[in-house]
């Protein structure tokens, strides 16, 4: 049960620290900084924030003392199941708002796009601060919703995808000798996101390196050990680091570019910088929810409970 409390509760902080982000960043409260004697004089609303963490702490505390016969193992399938559905709809966001924005700005380029959709939307395509909140946002609920009802495509496509669209940079520069700035922001928009989002898919598939001589020769207990102790010191703390650096206030290096819906300076480029500024956010916050899982998983080794992996293979990599 002190596991299952520390992984939950792990969840829920995580939980609270994203709620308290939008709160202070978006919607300008004072966060949690002047409890700690920080920002200016704590206020009502600020000890409310604060608050945000001790009753997240609490749901998940009720959550296991309510579920008391419910494994480890499952614990982890559980976590998995919904970290896997998190990633599914970052990959569906990354393909739709790139098709659409890559759309858009190619109709900007040619000249095409104010006969299509009159000059005050042309106009209002074309900055970034219309783009975002009105295009952008409403296809991120729109990939939400599509990966909830599909499994059939995944980041193994994305990788094609991304060749695929370096093939039609170079087809279009040396035999058409065309090439726009655009082309060039899609593959580094797709191909961000492969590496960053698909770091926990690889974490769930067990597919990450393991430069390790002594590992593959442990037995199942003590691999849960390593595991589950490596999942602690070395990837939580890891993805807290990035999350409280990145997104410790409104001028941190994954907020600020959010903010201002921050956009490459090429004035016909995507407008998805300020989203790939999130990206390493979504990757610490994948990545921390899967780690959670894989520690639950390591210690239900330890205890031998059934259902585990064969972690054998993966130590050959």
């Amino acid at each position: 049960m002190l596991v299952r409390l520390f992984g939950w509760i792990m969840l829920a902080v995580l939980a609270a620290f994203l709620l308290n982000n939008y709160l202070t960043v978006w919607q300008g409260l004072p966060g949690i900084a002047p409890v700690f004697g920080t920002g200016g004089q704590a206020s009502s609303t600020a000890w409310l924030q604060l608050g945000i963490y001790f009753a997240s702490a609490l749901i998940a505390v009720f959550y296991v003392r309510r579920t008391p016969e419910r494994s480890l193992r499952s614990d982890s399938q559980r976590i998995s199941a919904l970290n896997a559905y998190l990633i599914r709809a970052a990959f569906w966001a990354v393909l739709i708002v790139g098709l659409v924005d890559t759309t858009i700005s190619a109709l900007r380029v040619e000249g095409m796009l104010d006969p299509l959709v009159g000059s005050q939307l042309g106009a209002d395509l074309g900055r970034a601060q219309f783009r975002g909140p009105y295009v952008h946002m409403p296809l991120l609920v729109v990939s939400l919703i599509v990966a909830a009802f599909t499994r059939t495509l995944g980041f193994p496509w994305l990788a094609l995808l991304v060749v695929v669209a370096e093939l039609l940079i170079v087809v279009g520069r040396f035999i058409f000798s065309y090439e726009q700035a655009y082309m060039a922001d899609l593959v580094r928009f797709w191909y961000a996101a492969l590496f960053l989002f698909a770091s926990a898919y690889t974490l769930i598939e067990e597919g990450h390196v393991r430069v390790d001589v002594l590992y593959s020769n442990f037995k199942t207990k003590t691999k849960g050990y390593v595991n589950s102790v490596g999942s602690i010191l070395l990837g939580m703390s890891l993805c807290w680091t990035i999350l409280i650096i990145g997104m410790g206030g409104r001028s941190s290096i994954i907020n600020a570019p959010i903010i201002s819906y921050e956009v490459t300076q090429a004035g016909f480029g995507l407008f998805v910088k300020y989203l790939m500024a999130g990206f390493l956010g979504i990757f610490a916050i994948t990545m921390l929810i899967q780690f959670v899982s894989y520690m639950l998983d390591a210690v239900a080794d330890i205890r031998d409970e059934p259902g585990g992996r064969d972690h054998s293979s993966s130590a050959a990599h």
